[in-house]
């Protein structure tokens, strides 16, 4: 690496310790999903959507927003996401597991889909790509009450070809909303290809719409950094939204009732393996000189202790009662 690549995160406004903290968090996420994985196949818990593949532009995104004012609405795979803005391992824990704790939705919802009102992160659902015009409708209140903050919505390639989206992008264009929408374009739609899905590139989608989209390398975390941030300063500065695509392979199968071996191969996903993301920055890291091997068990040591905690405690804790099934339905008196 040149000295200007050595030093890239110093030159993106990054510390030392924040780059080794945006490391962290994709170390946890991965350890996070690892685990659920294990549960599944073990019968502890039922369902579990992987985001394998992915930690490195849900970190870099997550980094470069203000995590005391913006406003979040992730999709289903974004667990290094909503680890870097505050959610809590135990947290997550106790939704996969279906406890009535669970922040999210009291153990009702289905893992994945986050929902956290102190950290400000919307509810999602499981119809895919409802969150754009609720991001939108966001921003349009940030305008409305001139509030500098901007919503942040991400979202699969598939997702690019709902009708939620093109509503979302044209409102938003019409209005020059401070929105950013991020999608995590990691070639499949389930068990559809990207060549079967979209035409073109999804960013290009952008310009039907009046605000710039932007192609970023989604397993470089510094770069996913660099275009948020970017579109970040845009929005606050009154220049509308910007629709980032995120370049990046879906390492895992898209959920734990898939069999991703019917519709792609061994080799496809072996040669994938090859650019993740964690790895990368991890050599990163220490090509800078600000991490080594040692650091580097002892950073996975403590990730296992938390995540090894968090499973205890998600799996003592109790279910919800059946006359809790109308709670955060209704507006309580």
């Amino acid at each position: 690496m040149s000295i200007g690549q050595l030093t890239k995160h110093r030159s993106l406004g990054l510390s030392d310790q924040q780059v080794i903290e945006m490391y962290r968090n994709m170390v946890r996420a991965r350890k996070f999903d690892e685990r659920c994985l294990l549960l599944q196949r073990a019968g502890k818990i039922q369902f579990h959507v992987s985001g394998i593949g992915q930690e490195a532009a849900q970190v870099g995104s997550a980094f470069a927003l203000n995590r005391e004012e913006d406003y979040f609405l992730p999709y289903y795979r974004d667990y290094a996401f909503v680890l870097s803005v505050g959610m809590t391992m135990k947290e997550l824990m106790l939704s996969v597991f279906a406890k009535a704790e669970d922040p999210n939705s009291g153990g009702r919802q289905m893992p994945g889909h986050f929902g956290h009102k102190k950290l400000r992160i919307v509810t999602g659902s499981s119809p895919v790509t409802t969150q754009v015009p609720h991001a939108v409708g966001i921003a349009l209140a940030a305008k409305m009450n001139r509030k500098p903050f901007v919503s942040f919505a991400t979202f699969g390639e598939g997702s690019s070809n709902q009708g939620d989206f093109h509503e979302g992008c044209n409102f938003a264009g019409v209005h020059n909303l401070p929105v950013i929408l991020m999608c995590e374009n990691n070639q499949y739609a389930i068990s559809i290809p990207l060549e079967k899905q979209v035409a073109g590139q999804v960013v290009d989608r952008a310009i039907g719409y009046g605000f710039p989209g932007v192609r970023v390398d989604g397993n470089d975390v510094l770069e996913v950094y660099r275009v948020i941030k970017e579109a970040r300063e845009r929005a606050l500065h009154g220049e509308g939204p910007t629709l980032v695509e995120a370049v990046m392979y879906r390492l895992s199968p898209h959920s734990t009732s898939d069999n991703d071996m019917l519709y792609r191969t061994k080799e496809e996903v072996e040669q994938h393996w090859k650019h993740d993301g964690l790895p990368k920055f991890k050599q990163y890291l220490t090509d800078c000189g600000i991490w080594t091997e040692d650091k580097d068990r002892e950073l996975h040591e403590a990730v296992q202790r938390e995540v090894n905690e968090a499973t205890d405690y998600a799996d003592r804790q109790p279910y919800p009662e059946p006359e809790d099934l109308m709670l955060h339905v209704y507006a309580q008196p």
